[in-house]
């Protein structure tokens, strides 16, 4: 899954804002560089980052996807919000990838009435304040829990198990800690029995063991943990670098095949 982030303050640096050109511009860079789906976000949320209004995501989003929809490649689209969720199915989103896990309300309605699919990731607050202190008794046992009822809500709302996704939301209310431990042991995330989706790259849990200050600094250290997620089960990967990451995950691919 390669990232395009159509913000103007992106923890990795590569945020194009408003402008719509260098948004389709990087996006071409991603689907050239291999990426199998496109993930498209107009609001961050990098910790401590405020809101953005869905007229603003809308503005944002909706010329971009208008373009890539014709390229045949599936478009993923990054928002908490119902009414973001709709236009962008209506424009041709094809997985929203909802860091609420469908919790806002109407979120849920939106997507079951929809043919789409929907990624849930587990966070633990709300961006602006979830890395002020972090706690869990048991990171893995609690994630996968909200995961696997998150799921199970999904179900119950008519969503086909088949449209589901969760990912364990790496550095969303986690400390460094947490957040191995979660790619150590995601495996255990398996047996919620639907794909999961491991999004690593650039965060700032690799910059605490590599001591790379940056976005782009950490791109060999992201590269890594990919092949790590994948490894231990992970069936997609959501990454800036995909030529890179392409080029390791060949090199596992052959190793296990």
């Amino acid at each position: 899954m390669g990232i395009v982030n159509l913000t103007a303050d992106s923890f990795s640096g590569d945020g194009v804002g408003a402008d719509v050109a260098k948004a389709i511009a990087h996006a071409e860079l991603q689907r050239d560089a291999g990426a199998d789906l496109l993930d498209l976000g107009a609001e961050s949320t990098r910790p401590g980052a405020e809101p953005v209004a869905a007229a603003d995501e809308l503005a944002r989003l909706l010329p971009v996807i208008q373009v890539v929809r014709e390229w045949g490649l599936p478009i993923s689209v990054d928002t908490s919000k119902p009414e973001v969720m709709r236009a962008a199915i209506d424009a041709g989103a094809a997985l929203i990838n909802d860091i609420a896990a469908l919790r806002t309300p109407g979120a849920l309605d939106v997507v079951a009435s929809s043919e789409v699919g929907v990624c849930l990731m587990h966070m633990q607050g709300e961006p602006r304040t979830m890395q002020t202190q972090p706690e869990y008794g048991d990171v893995v046992h609690e994630v996968r829990a909200f995961l696997e009822g998150r799921v199970a809500a999904c179900l119950a709302a008519g969503i086909a198990r088949e449209r589901l996704l969760v990912d364990p939301g790496f550095g969303f209310g986690k400390t460094v800690a947490h957040n191995y431990a979660l790619l150590r042991e995601l495996g255990a995330l398996g047996g919620i029995g639907v794909p999961v989706l491991a999004g690593l790259s650039r965060k700032s849990m690799l910059g605490a063991v590599t001591g790379q200050p940056n976005g782009v600094a950490r791109m060999p250290a992201s590269v890594a943990a990919a092949v790590l997620a994948v490894e231990r089960g992970a069936a997609i990967v959501r990454v800036h670098d995909v030529a890179a990451t392409r080029d390791a995950l060949a090199v596992l691919a052959a190793i296990q095949n």
